[in-house]
């Protein structure tokens, strides 16, 4: 390593190579971590080391790092080998395996009911079997026996309680069939990604051990994934995270996750407070969430502030605009473009579950207070069955599609629009601050932070937006832009 490693980074070393202990390491955002891994893999030249990764760009990277007693992997690569052993078959990989299962069992029904709202909710239903594979969700009644007996770690009525949105009996029978079906076709050998890593944990699947396992990113470890590392794990464990960047929650990820760790390993914990990305006002101002965060004595001093009004051209190239909420970036985006600047709405797959619901809502000739009037019902429909916090995510959709909406003068227009915001390729980034997560901008816009409270995991989200900022952090608000 060409750099001269701080003394928490020393110390994360000494108790790696002196001792055999299971390390949690806390590394604060900016912290350096990837480099502290390295360092440690290469005080143990003689172990054998497995590094997880969560996806295959971040293992190939690290594996590039990482000396050659390591083997870089993701979770599902390592499911996928142990789940093809297991079952004696080649795995047939299929990304649209939960689709295909819908629109089968659909087709074959002669409940014309069942079939309309199945397909009107078709996304949220896929999302929803995909979120119970993430928690181990097997249905009650099935698979408890030989020879297939699973260790479910979510039964049917837990994982419908867990829900943000209250579903009705004849939806919740189709995902359990759903559910049912795709668990049947994974013993043939026909997967998604989901059942690489819920097939092997769940059922039986001899996994390979390691004297030592790496993981990154511990704080984002879904109970599925605490059920796998506990069948890779042979001698030891060493982890990293950042407990104020719990923000994935919605996606599976435990909520203690690293709390879970370290008391299930019994894990001797170590710091990484110096952020290495963030200037000093910008660590100053993460501290009401990591008062232990600290910058290096080359730090900039870089700049928080907060612009009363602005206009599209006083944001630099280059800059990211980051909010809590889809609706206020799809309206700056629309205020950018009429101001004649470009951005990307960067990883934002929230376009096409908009465009096909703005489908729904009526045929392309509606006008556009007919439209407003459909989307309200839709509001008023959805926010009768959600719970938890779904009521948040409801409103943020009707509210992205009234932007729209105010854009034709009838449904075919606003659609058309939104189709444009969606291609739009520019200098700027626009993005939620879940998206954020891993990435890092010279300037930071942090746009109408007052949506971003201060419970549950919201104070998480706010840390992890404004600790993407290398030089500044600017507060702005949608309705201080000044059209030019």
């Amino acid at each position: 390593m060409s750099f001269t490693p701080t003394p928490e980074q020393l110390a994360c070393v000494e108790a790696s190579a002196s001792s055999d202990d299971n390390l949690l390491i806390r590394a604060l955002a900016g912290a350096a971590k990837t480099s502290t891994l390295v360092l440690i893999a290469e005080a143990l030249p003689s172990t054998q080391i497995l590094c997880l990764a969560f996806n295959k760009r971040i293992a190939t990277e690290m594996q590039e790092r990482l000396p050659n007693n390591c083997t870089a992997q993701t979770l599902n690569s390592i499911g996928h080998r142990v789940w093809s052993e297991a079952i004696g078959r080649r795995l047939q990989i299929n990304p649209s395996k939960t689709y295909d299962i819908f629109t089968e069992i659909l087709s074959k029904t002669n409940d014309e009911f069942l079939k309309k709202e199945a397909y009107e909710n078709l996304a949220d239903l896929m999302r929803t079997v995909d979120f119970g594979k993430a928690c181990g969700f097997i249905p009650t009644g099935h698979y408890d026996g030989q020879p297939f007996r699973a260790k479910r770690l979510m039964d049917t009525e837990e994982f419908f309680g867990h829900l943000d949105e209250e579903l009705p009996d004849y939806l919740q029978d189709l995902i359990i069939e759903v559910t049912l079906v795709s668990l049947k076709m994974a013993f043939e050998g026909k997967c998604d990604y989901n059942d690489q890593i819920l097939m092997p944990t769940v059922f039986h699947g001899a996994f390979p051990r390691f004297p030592l396992v790496l993981i990154d990113e511990a704080q984002d470890l879904s109970s599925l994934n605490h059920a796998m590392l506990r069948k890779l794990v042979k001698k030891r464990l060493i982890a990293v995270g950042d407990e104020n960047q719990a923000i994935y929650g919605f996606r599976g990820a435990h909520e203690n996750s690293m709390s879970l760790l370290r008391e299930e390993f019994s894990m001797r914990e170590l710091p990484l407070s110096i952020s290495f990305r963030c200037p000093v006002t910008v660590v100053k101002h993460a501290r009401f969430r990591a008062p232990e965060m600290k910058w290096p004595e080359w730090a900039k001093e870089g700049e928080v502030r907060t612009w009363q009004s602005y206009t599209a051209n006083e944001i630099p190239d280059g800059s990211a605009v980051i909010c809590r909420n889809n609706a206020p970036l799809f309206n700056f985006a629309i205020k950018l473009l009429k101001n004649g600047r470009y951005a990307e709405l960067y990883g934002n797959d929230i376009g096409k579950s908009l465009l096909k619901l703005m489908k729904k809502l009526g045929p392309e000739s509606l006008l556009q207070d007919d439209v407003m009037q459909r989307i309200a019902d839709w509001e008023e429909e959805k926010l009768k069955k959600a719970k938890n916090r779904g009521e948040d995510g409801v409103r943020d959709r009707a509210e992205c599609l009234r932007i729209f909406a105010r854009q034709g003068k009838d449904l075919g227009e606003a659609m058309a629009y939104a189709q444009h915001v969606f291609n739009s390729r520019g200098p700027l980034k626009l993005m939620t601050g879940h998206k954020s997560k891993g990435l890092e901008f010279r300037d930071v816009f942090f746009l109408d932070e007052h949506l971003v409270g201060e419970k549950g995991q919201d104070p998480n989200l706010r840390y992890v937006i404004i600790t993407r900022a290398k030089e500044t952090l600017t507060y702005i608000k949608t309705e201080d832009f000044v059209d030019t």
